[in-house]
């Protein structure tokens, strides 16, 4: 009984946490390329904490289904013939069997909730992320390259598949913007920046590189400025370590 008991636990929990999944996948209103960083560190946030949960749940249930199977047939070993002793009829093997495909659905979903947390946190840009990518230096000794030229590249390489991008030291994301500074040389995110601008990116390399030399696209509209010159270097593994302060958000809270 107590085995059957904690096996339908462990089942409950993991149609729950289907449901739960399920309904966030689905909802149409979310989209993670396009979400502002206050909802992705609200969305970061409620993923954490049905993962603690999720995990908590997940150890203590597995604790009393092995409980209840030690419990309920001590020592027990099968009969002559292949028939089970007493305690491990057929149901009962069936009953164990399901709870540990359970457990593992179970097990699956928190690593599936896992990697999206980590995917949030990429777009955020409040973790390092390393891979596959390129290095876009642009050269501009005459003042030549503006805010314009930046902003291009910047569309070109996420249309190409670009994972996480760093701008002359700042980390980019969705509402990353590019302006002029007169004199100086450009901002980026509030930050003064200053030529050489170099742009880190990863992603597929080979994509990328070919999305950059394109007629007419960013190494040409950097090759037409006074003076100016765009190189790219491809790595098989470049990190970023820029990072942005995880957004505390002043209205927006977890739903559900």
């Amino acid at each position: 009984m107590r085995l059957s008991r904690a096996v339908t636990l462990v089942l409950l929990a993991a149609l729950g946490f289907g449901g739960v999944v399920a309904a966030r996948s689905a909802d149409p209103s979310f989209s993670l390329a396009t979400a502002r960083p206050d909802e992705l560190a609200a969305s970061l946030g409620a993923i954490g904490a049905e993962d603690r949960a999720l995990a908590s749940q997940e150890a203590r249930l597995r604790r009393e289904a092995a409980g209840a199977g030690g419990a309920a047939s001590p020592g027990a070993s099968p009969a002559p013939g292949g028939s089970s002793g007493p305690g491990r009829g057929p149901g009962a093997t069936a009953d164990a069997a399901s709870g540990a495909g359970a457990g593992a659905g179970a097990a699956g979903g928190a690593d599936a909730e896992r990697a999206r947390a980590d995917e949030l946190a990429i777009l955020a840009g409040t973790v390092p992320v390393g891979g596959p990518g390129l290095e876009l230096t642009i050269r501009d000794p005459h003042r030549a390259v503006d805010a314009s030229v930046l902003v291009d590249a910047l569309q070109e390489l996420r249309d190409a598949g670009a994972e996480a991008i760093e701008i002359a030291g700042v980390r980019a994301i969705v509402s990353t913007y590019i302006a002029d500074e007169p004199g100086h040389g450009l901002i980026v995110d509030g930050t003064s920046v200053a030529a050489p601008y170099v742009l880190r990116v990863v992603g597929d390399a080979h994509t990328l590189d070919q999305a950059l030399r394109i007629p007419g696209g960013v190494l040409d509209t950097v090759a037409a400025r006074d003076g100016a010159q765009a190189s790219v270097r491809t790595f098989g593994h470049l990190e970023i370590r820029a990072l942005r302060p995880a957004p505390s958000p002043r209205y927006a809270r977890p739903a559900g």
